[in-house]
């Protein structure tokens, strides 16, 4: 009889034999996760304390430890929020919001928490006042699967994540108050650099990444001193903050209208949403200590490595009332009403001369306004005051559907293909599959080593200010230069105008 060799041993155990030793031990404690596919799936963890009671808006505390194993099978509770209407686009179902809500959850395909996986933390969007971690798009199991170890986080929304009021600042040690939602984040990169190396990461190479508010987020993350050593890579999908920002000042005296701290913080948390659901980030003099565009300006942003991008359509999900066609008339009423004695340099930048070229000035135009102008400033201030490349793209596939001639490659279309998971509620085509695959190799290869660019991939150029070179991501993966460019040049003059 042959004695059986180790290699053989090894073949004949089960995948799981291979993997991160469940339970993992956590600085607050052990949690237990589920296997999948060679995926470890660690949900609900929590990485402060829930901000109920007197702790209601005040930065992050510390989350109390725990001894016994922790099931980490079920995702936390979303934020507090109101949910999307009936039929948006981005409505989903989701559990029971609650305060107690700041977890956040880990995919992990690694073996050993010696690998040192790459690390990847994923911001949700959702205008500062809805979304939470636990969105199946954001599943983490391929990025896992291609080796790197995802996570995504829940932070406060809304009234309870962006409330400033002069008590707040009273009492805080910083004299901030206002931007409780991005302290959040900053206490989940926190629990990342001293945790992930438990589930195979590397604390030392930890990107960010996000749409939308997930991508607000993201810059503001990159330009808070807060943030300095514990991210790596930034990736921002349609979202930035180089306008205007309110100051604390304007804040506390909004927050004021609401009334007094003991007042507020005695009430139910479903008052205090019906009270308010706005979300508006302040200069607090702590998170940020400037507005965005004066960080990058002056060269004192986290230099890291960039990828920032936007999408063809990013209008059409917003601008719903919008019929096929605007008359004359009516296109030229609200082009003067938005850019006043600016309105002739607008219509160079964007000509039109039919009703149905009309919708779509008005459409591209709220795009590069709100969108467009934001990432292309983004990537132009690294490129002017930092020293890490930057890489920009543009998203124009269209995704298959019923809907697709209505909301083309709308705001958020990207996600699915970058996180591979294409729900079977569309009729998806090999060239969606194929573009899915190579948005995921980019963004890994850059999540490795600070450069998309890998075998088999096209090539992506870096941003240059002489040589503003995008890629593509459409029905062929291809680059372009100036994408966009006479409408974000129109509001680049605007805002040089003090149209911020």
């Amino acid at each position: 009889m042959n004695p059986v060799t180790l290699p053989t041993i090894f073949a004949l155990l089960p995948l799981a034999a291979f993997a991160i030793q469940d339970p993992v031990a956590t600085k607050s404690g052990p949690v237990s996760g589920a296997a999948s596919e060679g995926v470890q799936t660690y949900k609900g963890i929590p990485f402060a304390a829930p901000p109920v009671g007197d702790l209601r808006w005040k930065a992050p505390q510390p989350v109390a430890a725990w001894k016994q194993v922790r099931q980490a099978t079920a995702f936390g509770a979303p934020c507090v929020q109101t949910p999307y209407a009936a039929g948006s686009l981005y409505a989903s179902a989701m559990p029971p919001v609650s305060e107690d809500c700041l977890s956040l959850n880990v995919w992990t395909a690694a073996k050993s928490p010696a690998e040192k996986r790459p690390v990847m933390v994923w911001i949700h969007g959702g205008a500062l006042t809805r979304g939470w971690g636990g969105t199946p798009t954001y599943d983490g199991g391929n990025f896992a699967k291609k080796g790197v170890v995802l996570v995504t986080v829940n932070y406060r929304l809304g009234v309870f994540g962006f409330f400033a009021h002069p008590e707040l600042t009273a009492e805080s040690p910083h004299r901030a108050s206002g931007n409780q939602g991005l302290l959040d984040q900053v206490a989940a990169l926190r629990w990342v650099h001293e945790n992930i190396s438990a589930f195979g990461g590397d604390p030392g190479n930890v990107t960010i990444f996000g749409e939308s508010a997930g991508s607000w987020s993201v810059n503001y993350l990159m330009a808070t001193p807060l943030a300095k050593g514990l991210i790596h890579r930034v990736i921002g999908e349609s979202g930035a903050a180089f306008s205007v920002m309110r100051s604390l000042t304007d804040g506390e005296k909004a927050g004021e209208k609401l009334g007094t701290l003991k007042d507020l913080r005695a009430k139910s948390a479903d008052e205090i949403q019906k009270a308010s659901s706005a979300a508006v980030t302040v200069v607090d003099g702590w998170m940020l200590r400037e507005p965005v565009h004066a960080i990058f300006a002056a060269g004192k942003q986290n230099d890291v490595p960039l990828i920032a991008g936007f999408n063809a359509d990013e209008a059409t999900a917003f601008l719903t009332t919008l019929g096929p066609a605007v008359p004359a008339e009516a296109f030229e009423r609200q082009i003067k009403e938005r850019f006043g004695d600016s309105a002739e340099a607008f219509k160079k930048a964007y000509p039109a001369s039919t009703p149905q070229e009309n919708r779509q000035v008005l459409l591209d135009s709220w795009r590069d306004q709100v969108f467009g102008w934001q990432m292309r400033t983004w990537a132009r201030q690294q490129t002017k005051t930092g020293k890490s490349p930057v890489y920009h793209y543009f998203f124009s596939r269209v995704p298959p559907g019923p809907s697709s001639a209505r909301f083309g490659a709308y705001h958020a279309a990207e996600i699915a293909y970058v996180f591979g998971n294409l729900a079977a509620s569309r009729p998806w085509q090999n060239a969606d599959r194929t573009l899915s695959e190579a948005m995921q190799n980019y963004w890994i290869n850059f999540a490795k080593t600070g450069d998309p660019n890998g075998k088999g991939l096209a090539a992506w150029p870096k941003f240059a200010l002489d040589a503003e070179v995008s890629i593509e991501f459409g029905d062929a993966i291809r680059t372009r230069a100036d994408v966009q460019k006479s409408g974000l040049d129109f509001f680049e003059t605007q805002s040089r105008r003090g149209a911020r």
